[in-house]
This record gives C-alpha cells, structure tokens and sequence, in this order.
C-alpha cells in the first residue's frame, strides 16, 4: 500500500509541484500482485511476461467456406471449362478426423475448419456451383435443406494458388513467443489473446479501490431541492469519474458535513474499502475548513512520519492541499482544494500518478505536448506560481478557454488539455511556444 517517506516540515514553507508529486510518489508502492480469473483482471496491469504455449492458429485452416482441392485439379478452371471434382465429404470446425484429398476430389470445407491432408488450397464456395450443376452460386445452403449434402460433384470456375484462403499454422503467434510483455494493461484485446493461449487466470497488481469524500455543509445531491446559500456537489462526481478513468475502482461517499469528529469517523468508515482516500474541500485557512482541523494531528504514533500534512504549494490553482497516510494499513490520503477546478486540476496532477502507481505502471502521467498559444492577448501568470489554465488543444495550438477563475466549471468541461505557464513567467503572449499536459 504505502510506506512513508521524511517530508519536510514547517507552515511555511512553499512547496513546489515537483516537490509535492515526489513525496507523494515515493510514499505510494504497488499494489501486491494476485491471480485473477481472465475477467476480473480487465483493466489490471500485467506482472509476468507471458509466453505463448501453443501456436495461433494451432493448425492450417481455411479462411472460407469453399472447397479444400488440389492446385493442379482446378488449373486453368473456367466458367466455359470448369474443373469438375468428386466431393468426399464435409469437413467442419471442430472436426476430428480428417478425411483426405486425393488426384481429381475435394471437400466441403468450413471457415475455420482444418485444411485436410492432400489438399492445397481452398476455392471459394462463390466460384463453384455449390454441386447444384446451375453456375456459379453465392453461398452454400444449410446442411439440413440441401440434399446434394457433401456428395457428387463440383464444378469449380477459377484456378487459385497453393495455400490460398489458408491460414497457416502459427501465422498469428508462434509457440515460444511473447504474447505480452509485463506491465501491460489488460484490455478485451489482450484478455482476446490470453484466452485463445489458453490462459484462465493470469497474474496482475488488481486496480486500485480509491474512496472520495467531499466536505461542506453547503453541498446538496443533485436532483435534491437547493436551499439558499447551498449548491449541489459536483466534486464527488467529478473526481470518482476520474479516478476510474485513470483505472481505480472508485466509490464515491456523499458529502460530509463541516463537522471534524463527523468527518473522522466517516473516513475511518471507509478505510476498509479503501488503498487511497481522497478528500475535496475543507483544506485552506478558513474557521469551517474541517478536513485540516480533523486530520491535521491524526497519525500512528509507532509509525514515523503517519498522519497528514497540510502544506501551500506554488501553483495556481490549488494552493492548499494535504498528503500523507493513516489508519492501520497506513492508507494513502490526498486532500485536495475544495472549488472545482482546484480540485480538478490537482486530480490529475497528484492524485492520477498515484493511482497509476499503486497499479504499478511505471508511466503514470498525462502525456504532453508544445503548442502554439492562440489567444486575443497575453496570458497573465502570478511570479513565482505554476499555473495551469484550461485551454482546447489541436493540431499544434492552444487556445486557453474561460478565465482564471477555480469555480468555472463550464469552461472546464470544454477543455481538453492545461496551458501549463511556469514559475518565471508572469505572462505568455499569442504566439509564443508552451506546454500543455493532454487531458483527452
């Protein structure tokens, strides 16, 4: 789960993004890797190399369904001068047994089937007459209506290649070969792959169970009436949909109200389902601030460096925010600004690393990229602050989208990427080169 690491001390001291994100990153471990049936490692990160036991396909098959023949018995076949070949039988999917395919035969053959011993190739039902001696047809009838069954003779109108509409043996993978590498998330693709290797269970660090909690008094469940002076809690919401979209299993809890004994207890509720808590709001200097008044002083006295930390952080937005571990299991806690894009934006900047982590990625960031700033006039930055602005990136440029404001939760559901505006910077002008963290 976590181990805790020294962390500097003192009201304050500034801390720096990179400063913050170290200390969550070296706190926070993988989660212990367990075996899990196919299905329930979806979305787990693979621990082992997995080799494949057994070649895809395991044998030579036919990719139509058609007629498995001889090369030489259909050479130089026309419509005007068809080969005509004596049927042996049918050979479906799954069939044992095969039949063989001497000089002047062939047999029905099925997609999938194995190619029988003698045969060369496989034409296409559609360039035969089926065995109904009326030119060419465009499919074969179902076994139970066509009483020419697999008997008689074939008219077949083309002449084809060796091995043509054959899949050969090992022509996906070969037995011996990776299938898939250590790390790797585990998508319907590759849960596709281990299944048809003949993997049940495999091996994964299992996704992450992240619990977030808003806090206020003021916050209303939407579709409940508001009263004067409340709104509804959008946090929760947001930020449960982001954990799961960086891959946890999220259980959103209903806000809590300003109360720190309330808030003790409901957290201590949840650190059972729990290998990181998330908190939003209540993490400033204000007198209802209840999660710095509830957790400021919860730690392990065995257990050094336990309990949370609140620290200021040279960003803009999301100044305040709280790290640090508690309960038995020595759970990680994030406790982050309370409006929406403060809290929005330190998700992905701490809190999605260290879910990813926990899941035992090694590449746990938003990828990034160097735009070209498009904008009516520059962009102002406080000095000495990282400020992150919500911008709409492509093809190279960025443009940013609504103001600097952290309650501006429309313009955040437009952004798809954050102008990042470093700590030297006290503005950036339309034109000028920057980075943007990709949120799409």
């Amino acid at each position: 789960m976590s181990t805790a690491a020294p962390r500097a001390t003192g009201q304050d001291h500034l801390w720096s993004v990179d400063e913050h994100l170290e200390d969550i990153l070296a706190t926070v471990r993988p989660l212990e890797p367990i075996e899990l049936n196919l299905l329930d490692a979806q979305g787990c990160v693979l621990v082992d190399d997995i080799t494949v036991p057994v070649s895809l396909p395991p044998f030579d098959n036919s990719s139509m369904d058609g007629y498995a023949v001889r090369v030489a018995d259909v050479a130089g076949a026309s419509e005007e001068f068809p080969a005509v070949l004596d049927v042996v039988g049918d050979v479906a999917a799954g069939q044992a047994g095969l039949l063989q395919v001497g000089p002047g035969q062939a047999a029905r053959i099925m997609t999938g089937a194995p190619l029988p011993p003698g045969a060369e190739a496989v034409v296409p039902v559609e360039w035969t007459d089926g065995g109904l001696g009326e030119g060419p047809v465009a499919g074969m009838r179902a076994r139970s209506l066509a009483p020419e069954a697999a008997g008689g003779q074939v008219r077949v109108y083309r002449p084809c290649e060796a091995r043509a509409h054959v899949r050969a043996q090992g022509s996906d993978v070969k037995a011996g070969d990776r299938a898939l590498d250590a790390g790797t998330i585990l998508g319907p693709p590759q849960i596709a792959l281990l299944a048809a290797i003949g993997r049940g269970t495999v091996r994964v660090r299992p996704r992450p169970r992240v619990v977030v909690m808003s806090t206020g008094s003021e916050l209303v469940q939407p579709d409940e009436e508001l009263a004067a002076g409340q709104i509804y809690d959008s946090n929760s919401f947001a930020l449960t949909a982001a954990a799961r979209d960086a891959g946890a299993i999220a259980y959103r809890v209903g806000a809590v109200a300003d109360d720190a004994e309330t808030l003790r207890t409901a957290i201590e509720d949840q650190l059972v389902r729990a290998d990181l808590m998330v908190t939003t709001g209540g993490v400033s200097v204000g007198a209802y601030d209840v999660v710095k008044e509830a957790l400021s002083h919860v730690g392990d006295e065995d257990e050094p460096g336990s309990g949370v930390e609140f620290r200021k952080l040279a960003m803009q937005p999301g100044k305040p925010q709280g790290f640090g571990c508690i309960g038995p299991d020595h759970t990680p806690l994030l406790a982050l600004p309370g409006n929406p894009v403060s809290s929005y934006v330190s998700f992905e900047l701490f809190v999605r690393p260290a879910i990813r982590t926990l899941m035992g990625l090694t590449d746990v960031h938003r990828p990034t990229a160097r735009a070209t700033l498009t904008a009516d006039k520059p962009l102002t930055s406080p000095k000495g602050r990282r400020q992150f602005l919500r911008g709409t990136y492509a093809d190279g440029t960025v443009a940013p989208v609504g103001g600097a404001g952290s309650h501006l939760v429309a313009a955040l559901a437009r952004a798809n990427a954050l102008i990042v505006v470093p700590e030297d910077a006290e503005s950036v002008a339309p034109g000028d080169d920057v980075e943007v963290i990709l949120l799409g």
